[in-house]
């Protein structure tokens, strides 16, 4: 994260003494870094020690399988056409993926009763529909429509919805973190004055309720492509304070706020989040170019190091037909691709364009799953052409 936070109790000095309230027994202290300790890092304080565990076991869950000999050539696939009952876990359905990213959706229908830590990878969910809130050792914040989560790799936690009517969330998961680019940031990390969001659009953890339960607590913890079930012998919420620069967090879509340029301004401008292999834009309402002769929708490209994928969200999408909400376009690095037919007509002249889109350019190809050949629209790849 950008900047520094600290909530609940802690002691005045890393690394000494934090005596509980009886003055004899020690709250346990956890140093969580990254890069090797050399990055940034959070120390917590627990009532229990956080290597406790009761029991391990291999749980018997699955991702989608891989669409062996799926062909070369432009996507367009609806994933509310594929639906799955469970909560925040379970419901995940796999669309695409490399050896650095996981993509997918889940329509969650219950809350997750146990608890959940992704020790592979770190994650991104954004929320396209649904509210509740975020629950974490980090202590909680709510979340709402167009809510962006950053989930750091190795957090327990939990996502509870307010109500089951209609959840969706999109998830990506990552080998390397979710970092705020460093053009956004000065040399002493605040974001700059021109960045597209800044720290007050930032949630934090700001309720902080630690939990001294013992018992049977069950944790589920993701390790790449495998899952485990530990069973804790003390509740997993059980920090009474942490600090430092490496926690949980959200930012809402509808905060970003989008570049204007005189001509068309390629995908970059739209930058949010950057990883080592791929990168996350929003894209959101704005005013269009301001040459007199501009053509706003993007030109004709071929992005022969990236994989581009666009999860449509809201609005009316300027560049494509046939679009709905939650569907997702694939186009391959190095074939080229652009706006369909007639869609560049349209945009002469326009003052601007509505719409609200999450778009992921990876630097390695992507593998669609199943999934995708069973939503697909099949005449996609066709649709340029013209009578």
């Amino acid at each position: 994260m950008a900047f520094y936070h600290r909530l609940g109790k802690i002691p005045q000095k890393r690394h000494t003494t934090f005596y509980k309230e009886d003055g004899k027994s020690l709250y346990r202290e956890e140093l969580f870094s990254t890069l090797g300790f050399s990055g940034i890092y959070s120390n917590k304080y627990h009532i229990h020690m956080p290597t406790q565990v009761l029991e391990v076991k291999i749980l018997d869950l699955k991702d989608s399988e891989d669409w062996h000999g799926a062909p070369l050539e432009y996507y367009l696939f609806h994933t509310d056409k594929k639906k799955t009952e469970g909560d925040f876990l379970t419901a995940r359905n796999v669309f695409l993926r490399n050896r650095h990213c996981i993509i997918s959706t889940a329509n969650v229908t219950r809350n997750m009763e146990d608890f959940f830590r992704n020790s592979g990878a770190h994650e991104y969910v954004f929320v396209h529909h649904g509210k509740g809130t975020f629950l974490s050792e980090y202590g909680n914040f709510p979340f709402v429509e167009g809510d962006q989560l950053i989930i750091p790799r190795g957090i327990t936690f939990q996502i509870q919805f307010d109500n089951f009517e209609n959840n969706k969330l999109l998830i990506v998961e990552s080998d390397t973190a979710f970092d705020i680019p460093k053009h956004f940031r000065n040399e002493y990390g605040q974001l700059t004055e021109s960045a597209p969001y800044c720290e007050r659009d930032i949630k934090v953890p700001q309720v902080l309720e630690p939990i001294d339960q013992t018992g049977e607590f069950r944790l589920v913890i993701k390790k790449f492509d495998k899952y485990y079930e530990y069973i804790m012998p003390h509740h997993p919420y059980d920090l009474v304070g942490w600090d430092g620069y490496h926690y949980p967090f959200a930012f809402n879509i509808k905060d970003y706020c989008p570049k204007v340029g005189r001509v068309h301004l390629p995908p970059p401008t739209h930058l949010a989040f950057n990883t080592r292999h791929f990168v996350v834009c929003n894209f959101c309402p704005r005013p269009f170019d301001f040459h007199e002769d501009a053509i706003p929708v993007p030109y004709f490209h071929a992005n022969v190091d990236s994989d581009e994928i666009i999860y449509y969200a809201e609005g009316d999408f300027m560049s494509r037909r046939d679009i709905e909400q939650g569907s997702v376009t694939l186009h391959p690095g190095g074939i080229t691709h652009g706006p369909q037919p007639g869609k560049t007509e349209e945009s002469i002249g326009a003052k601007g364009t509505n719409e609200y889109a999450v778009m992921v350019d990876t630097f390695e190809p992507l593998q669609p799953t199943v999934n995708v050949r069973e939503t697909m629209d099949p005449k996609y790849s066709q649709s340029w052409l013209t009578d």
